[in-house]
């Protein structure tokens, strides 16, 4: 029986994985489970599968959970102490499905375990991919992607010299606004911007792959985990969403990888790898489904994409910056502090100007520093932010 963690347990990730886990529940042992606020459904899924703590990160929230898990054998906690406590917990698998630069630490811990970090939470890879891609290979911890993306590189990677990889194209669906005319997105609000054309997933994610920072952060993280240089990595817009990537070798060939857009298809692996087994997703009728399209992602309707780059040409700590930036300038756009346009403005600003500090380049990559960055962008966020 393995044992799992999953943090992030109440985000559309967390869920999905939780449905597979109760689908062979004699398979697996819960560890612990985490969550932010919603300590409703943290506490009715830790009782379900008889985990041994749940934790809410947010300690107001605690005398709630603690009321809902009395006279049961689930321990409940509260406040990133106990994340991280969880995080040392023996686990052979533990889902990183934390949203945000918040998911950085748990990950951290739970590598430092030596098990199988299975990483959804991209920001980890973004904000401090050598550190994460290093600790694993000094603990000797597997990494395995979860983003749909990078499961799809991953697995058409399978059996693969690297060194023969002339292209990875990671696609995506355009979001929200992929048909709007351009001028038309500075009026565009975050209830527009929060519903998605083919994915089920949360407000801040679908209002980023609106915004196609999800798809900045996601090149990033393929340079990052892959170790791929920037150059070789694409995007393209590929509005059904049924390719998730493709990878291109130097003779020609292409490997891509198709399936339902259903998180439980990169979850399921992670899950079962180095196996594959039979998952509850939907199976494609391509007669049915006739035509795939393709277009090139504008950089003009997505300006993220060339903040991504700008990123990767610097590296060192200018993800931290890039990343703490695109979360401060999202939770404004979506308190309306500024319009959807201006999110990707806002960043641009904070890029230049934390490029511009000494150390950004060449400083040791650490915990503290990476937190350091994050802080300090954040602050020159909150200024543009205010200058609007």
């Amino acid at each position: 029986m393995r044992r799992v963690t999953i943090f992030g347990a109440t985000g559309s990730i967390g869920q999905s994985t939780l449905d597979l886990i109760a689908r062979d529940r004699e398979s697996y042992q819960v560890a612990a489970l985490t969550g932010g606020r919603n300590v409703v459904q943290l506490a009715k899924d830790a009782i379900a599968l008889g985990a041994e703590v749940a934790v809410t990160a947010d300690e107001a929230q605690y005398k709630a959970l603690k009321t809902m898990l009395a006279g049961t054998p689930v321990r409940a906690a509260a406040g990133r102490a106990a994340l991280l406590e969880a995080a040392e917990w023996p686990a052979d698998w533990t889902m990183s499905a934390i949203v945000g630069a918040a998911g950085l630490a748990p990950g951290l811990k739970a590598l430092e375990q030596g098990g199988t970090l299975a990483l959804a939470n991209k920001e980890s890879l973004v904000t401090a991919g050598a550190l994460v891609m290093g600790t694993a290979q000094r603990t000797g911890a597997t990494i395995l992607p979860v983003d749909s993306e990078h499961s799809a590189v991953f697995q058409a990677l399978v059996g693969e010299d690297m060194t023969a990889v002339e292209r990875v194209i990671i696609t995506a669906s355009g979001g929200a606004f992929r048909d709007w005319p351009i001028e038309a997105l500075t009026d565009a609000t975050p209830e527009q911007a929060a519903t998605h054309p083919n994915w089920d997933m949360g407000q801040r994610i679908t209002i980023d792959s609106a915004s196609m920072f999800n798809k900045a952060l996601e090149l990033i993280e393929t340079r990052e985990f892959f170790g791929i240089a920037p150059e070789k990595i694409e995007t393209i817009v590929h509005p059904e969403s049924l390719i998730h990537a493709l990878v291109g070798f130097e003779d020609g060939a292409m490997m891509a990888h198709v399936g339902a857009p259903d998180m439980r298809h990169a979850i399921g692996y992670a899950l079962h790898w180095p196996e594959r087994r039979k998952l509850p997703v939907e199976r494609l009728d391509l007669t049915r489904i006739g035509t795939l399209n393709f277009r090139p992602a504008d950089t003009e309707r997505y300006p993220a994409l060339g903040l991504a780059a700008q990123v990767m040409e610097t590296g060192g700590l200018a993800g931290a910056a890039f990343n703490a930036a695109k979360e401060r300038a999202l939770d404004a756009f979506i308190a309306r502090d500024i319009g959807f346009t201006q999110m990707a403005e806002v960043v641009g600003r904070v890029i230049d100007k934390m490029s511009s500090r000494e150390g950004l380049q060449n400083a040791e990559m650490t915990l503290d520093t990476v937190e350091d960055v994050d802080r300090a962008a954040r602050i020159l966020a909150a200024e543009e932010i205010n200058k609007i």
